[in-house]
């Protein structure tokens, strides 16, 4: 073999392997292009999974807000109409409309029913004399008509103290005749002060007991009346709670002729008002509360111990109470320009300053009443 020939057998070799590399270098962009086509196509079905997942969101977001749009319509058409919705479909927000709308309806529902004769006494005239009296319990009553005119805890069962001698007194008024005779026990003279010192030696007549018992708040002489008509203070003190009841005094039980403190016995405001409205109707009683003093047959003077006789215009009786238990107690009546008023007291501190504003302001009320009234007879 020439060397020209063993050249070219030597080449052929070569040129394959350029051949086959030259193959392989171009198959390399076809699989290139195979995976980037793989990755085109999964990121296309992700991107296509996450538009379907956005459009279902949106669906579900569009009818979460069709729904919430549809309740707060129907919430607007109920609380308008006043017709509930169904159970469950309420929200906080639909709640506290409906509880509002309720309770401006019932406070047209109570406008509507209130008499027009009150109309001119707004409620906030209430609130100041609340704060600026110190009794516990008040009752503030139209004395012809029996007609509430303001109260604070009228119902509070209290001590009476002294003012409970007002029944003690009208028993005595009813069962005995002013010249009856009357013995003095010693447990009767032995009664703590207010007293007017009955002596057990001596008798007295009922018309000066009556009168001690009712100016002087004698404890002496209420257990003397007391014995002298049932037999036993305990015995009368049954009596005293049966008239009360009779005369309009369903909360109070007396225990005691004189009022001192003892454990059961008990009386409200509205109770004492109605006692004395009552009393105040027997020609003898109200004579008896009018006086600043009386004489009595055996030459004692008895001073009343209601000092708004003489404090307070249009004052025209009343009986006055204390203990430590009860605090201070009043109860009375008052007149002016034809209307006349009764006022019970229970649990002061002040009793004649709270008197004075009460008495004020029970006038007030009926004047603007009186106002009201004329006012709707000409309309």
């Amino acid at each position: 073999m020439s060397a020209a020939a063993a050249v070219k057998t030597a080449k052929k070799p070569a040129t394959a392997s350029l051949s086959k590399a030259a193959a392989t270098k171009s198959a390399r962009p076809t699989i290139a292009a195979k995976k980037q086509g793989s990755r085109t196509a999964a990121q296309s079905a992700a991107a296509k999974k996450s538009v379907a997942k956005q459009k279902t969101v949106g669906k579900v977001a569009s009818s979460s807000s069709a729904r919430t749009a549809a309740v707060t319509k129907q919430t607007k058409t109920k609380v308008k109409t006043g017709k509930r919705t169904a159970p469950g479909s309420s929200t906080a927000a639909r709640k506290r409309t409906v509880a509002k709308q309720a309770v401006v309806s019932r406070a047209q529902e109570r406008a509507s029913r209130v008499p027009v004769s009150i109309s001119p006494v707004a409620a906030g005239d209430l609130a100041p004399i609340e704060k600026q009296i110190s009794a516990r319990s008040v009752m503030v009553m139209d004395a012809e008509s029996g007609e509430s005119l303001f109260e604070k805890m009228a119902d509070n069962p209290r001590q009476p103290a002294s003012t409970i001698k007002i029944v003690t007194a009208m028993i005595a008024l009813k069962s005995l005749r002013n010249d009856d005779v009357i013995n003095v026990s010693r447990r009767a003279a032995d009664m703590p002060s207010s007293k007017i010192f009955l002596d057990p030696n001596r008798n007295y007549q009922a018309n000066d007991l009556i009168n001690a018992v009712l100016l002087a708040s004698a404890n002496d002489a209420s257990v003397a009346l007391a014995e002298k008509i049932a037999g036993s203070e305990d015995k009368f003190a049954t009596l005293m709670t049966l008239s009360a009841k009779m005369w309009g005094a369903k909360n109070t039980i007396c225990r005691t002729a004189s009022g001192l403190t003892a454990d059961g016995q008990q009386s409200t405001a509205r109770d004492l008002a109605n006692l004395f409205r009552f009393a105040m109707q027997h020609d003898e009683f109200s004579r008896r509360m009018r006086e600043r003093s009386i004489c009595t047959s055996y030459g004692k003077t008895l001073r009343n111990h209601n000092k708004a006789l003489w404090r307070l215009d249009g004052a025209v009786g009343g009986k006055t109470g204390y203990t430590i238990a009860a605090r201070q107690t009043y109860v009375g009546q008052f007149s002016r320009e034809g209307q006349t008023i009764v006022v019970a007291i229970m649990g002061s501190e002040s009793m004649w300053a709270d008197l004075e504003k009460l008495v004020d302001y029970g006038f007030r009320r009926k004047k603007q009443e009186q106002l009201a009234q004329v006012s709707l007879t000409k309309s």
